[in-house]
């Protein structure tokens, strides 16, 4: 029997299962790919926002790595939510035993309520560390901004700040750009940048609330996509298009922010909407 292709998540858990490891598994699994998983945080949330988190030592992120890859292997990885130094430095050196090239890296730093998920150490190691091995960077605008210590408030300051994270090892960097002024009224735009050429991705704006998991979801299916052979500016558009439809099908299973579903209007999840 053919291997399926498999897409290796590493990254925090979250309980409301919007975001974070779950929503991975459902980008990857809506993507058409096998997902595996290791866990780096349990944390406590609901649809308010994230109450507290549990670190899982960096020895035992390791041995989740080495059980995992040594059998069943990784045709991708897609990291998210890292939360300490040691835990980093851990995963870039396995990505490094292991030969692992299609990397994706979503340096995720803040919850959207707030919450930290990214300690003041654990941001240089993910600089020194893990953005020299990735294959493709996604941060957001206040993630670029962080990284690259500018203010971005244009997309020429998108391509600006895409050309610095470049520069700090990613062999290509995606700026999500949701958090753009005007995107409201203009739509959604990505900025890719491979070193050599800028590529833009457009949306029309989905005027909702109910975007807890975007990130991942979008990091998770350029994973999936990466996996099964796309080029980079064909696996963004792909990934765009799915995160896109997430957005349009979003639900609210809780009393505050609701989350994107990647799994669109089957039958099962529209039952549940809120209409």
């Amino acid at each position: 029997m053919k291997k399926p292709v498999r897409v290796l998540c590493v990254g925090g858990s979250d309980s409301s299962g919007g975001a974070g490891i779950q929503a991975d598994l459902k980008a990857v699994h809506a993507c058409g790919c096998y997902g595996l998983s290791v866990l780096t945080a349990l944390t406590a949330q609901n649809s308010l926002g994230v109450h507290d988190v549990f670190e899982v030592n960096p020895q035992f992120v390791a041995r989740q790595i080495d059980v995992l890859l040594s059998d069943m292997g990784a045709d991708a990885i897609k990291t998210g939510m890292l939360l300490k130094k040691g835990i980093i430095e851990v995963i870039a050196e396995k990505i490094k035993d292991y030969k692992l090239k299609k990397v994706v890296v979503d340096p995720v730093m803040i919850a959207k309520g707030g919450y930290e998920l990214l300690e003041d150490r654990a941001k240089k190691a993910l600089i020194k560390n893990l953005l020299p091995l990735a294959f493709v960077a996604t941060p957001n605008i206040p993630e670029a901004e962080y990284l690259t210590k500018m203010k971005i408030k244009s997309t020429d300051h998108m391509k600006k700040a895409a050309e610095v994270i470049f520069n700090l090892g990613a062999k290509s960097v995606l700026i999500k750009g949701g958090h753009l002024p005007g995107s409201k009224k203009k739509g959604s735009i990505d900025i890719l940048f491979d070193g050599r050429n800028y590529h833009e991705f457009h949306a029309a704006w989905i005027n909702t609330k109910n975007t807890h998991g975007t990130g991942c979801t979008f990091a998770s299916a350029l994973a999936a996509f990466l996996a099964q052979g796309l080029g980079v500016s064909d696996a963004v558009e792909s990934a765009k298009l799915k995160v896109t439809e997430a957005i349009k099908y979003s639900v609210k299973p809780g009393s505050g922010l609701g989350s994107v579903n990647v799994f669109g209007s089957s039958e099962l999840v529209f039952l549940g909407r809120n209409k």
